[in-house]
This record gives C-alpha cells, sequence and structure tokens, in this order.
C-alpha cells in the first residue's frame, strides 16, 4: 500500500537530461559527509522513530547517500534500479509504503529479501526551486507500519525543506563565488588595459 502527501515546492515537467544537470550543478555527488546533512538524518531517525534516514542523490545510475542514519558506513550507494527513491523522485508528494511485502513493486526487491530488509519506507522528494527533484529525504524500517499519519509527514516534509534550505544556499554561495571570480578577473583585464592605453 502506498500513500502520498503533498509537497510544498511543484514538481515540473522536466526531462531527465534536464533533472540530471540540475543535480550536477549541486556539485554534491560524492563529497564527504557533512554536519548539517547528518544533524538532519539523524533528527529524521529519532523524531519519526525509524531505524534508518538517508539523504538520498540520485544520478543516472546510482542512489547515492550524501547523508545516513542508522545504515551500514560502508553502504554508501545502491543501483538505482532497485532504489525505492527511483520511484519517489517521481512525485511531489511524500511516497509511504507501509509494507514492502504487500507492495507489487517491490516484495521481490533484493533491499528487501536481503540487506536492509526494508519493510517500510517514506521519502519525501528534494525538489529544487526550478521544479527538478534531486532526489530524497526518506525513512527505511525493517518492521512493517500500520499507518503514517499527517503529523509525520509533515515532520518529513520539514525536514525535507530544510535539506533543500541547505542545498540551495551551497549552490547560491557557489554562484556568488563564481561571480567574485568573474569580477576580478574583469578588473584585472581592465587594469591591463588601462596601463597599455597610458604607456601609447
Amino acid at each position: 500500500m502506498a500513500e502520498g502527501c503533498k509537497f510544498a515546492r511543484r514538481l515540473v515537467k522536466m526531462s531527465e537530461h534536464e533533472r540530471l544537470l540540475a543535480l550536477q550543478s549541486t556539485k554534491l555527488m560524492d563529497t564527504a559527509r557533512e554536519e548539517r546533512f547528518d544533524r538532519i538524518t539523524r533528527m529524521a531517525a529519532k523524531s519519526l522513530d525509524a531505524e534508518v534516514a538517508l539523504i538520498t542523490l540520485l544520478d543516472e545510475d546510482r542512489q547515492w547517500f550524501k547523508s545516513s542514519c542508522g545504515l551500514d558506513e560502508s553502504t554508501t550507494e545502491t543501483p538505482r534500479n532497485i532504489s525505492f527513491c527511483h520511484h519517489a523522485i517521481k512525485h511531489e508528494e511524500i511516497m509511504v509504503v507501509l509494507d514492502a511485502f504487500n507492495d507489487a513493486r517491490f516484495k521481490a526487491n533484493p533491499l528487501v529479501t536481503e540487506y536492509p530488509f526494508i519493510r517500510f519506507y517514506a521519502g519525501a522528494p528534494l525538489i529544487t526551486t526550478d521544479g527538478h527533484t534531486l532526489g530524497t529525504l526518506c525513512l527505511l524500517d525493517s518492521q512493517p507500519r500500520n499507518v503514517f499519519g499527517d503529523s509525520d509527514r509533515q515532520m518529513l516534509n520539514d525536514l525535507a525543506a530544510s535539506v533543500m534550505t541547505e542545498i540551495e544556499l551551497t549552490r547560491q554561495t557557489r554562484a556568488l563565488d563564481d561571480l567574485s571570480l568573474v569580477n576580478k578577473e574583469l578588473m584585472h583585464r581592465m587594469g591591463n588595459m588601462y596601463a597599455h592605453v597610458s604607456a601609447l
């Protein structure tokens, strides 16, 4: 059984190419762990009573974990084609699977039948201000649930929004840094031009 909860940002119709460009622009793939993201996954796991909380980013082939809480630290990614999040990023709603054994999409999935033995999943899409989905903030549990209520969904949505605030802040800071470099280069060229003109 799967249920949904609307996310605050609107998902736009996009090509996979556009989505991947948006992901690449963050320059977060395959970077080191960061406390600002780890803090959010710890909070998600504790506040929503989940064994595992992840911040996932999905490229062409992989579901890569920018942050994880409760997962074996040696597990940093899975193939995208078997990931629950591959389904979750297609919607602007939280995707909830209360019991993977009762969901035809996942009951034979190796992430269900093998480690981490997922039975419960809830994933909030990480949607940029431009409407591109980069990945999810998701919860995993080896025990099924009977319900994932409105307050739980709101908490997961709020925490996903916090993840996106951090990601957007990084993009804005990088853009400002790039602009600063352009300005420095421009000033350098203008200085050289002025020196050349003065020498005439």
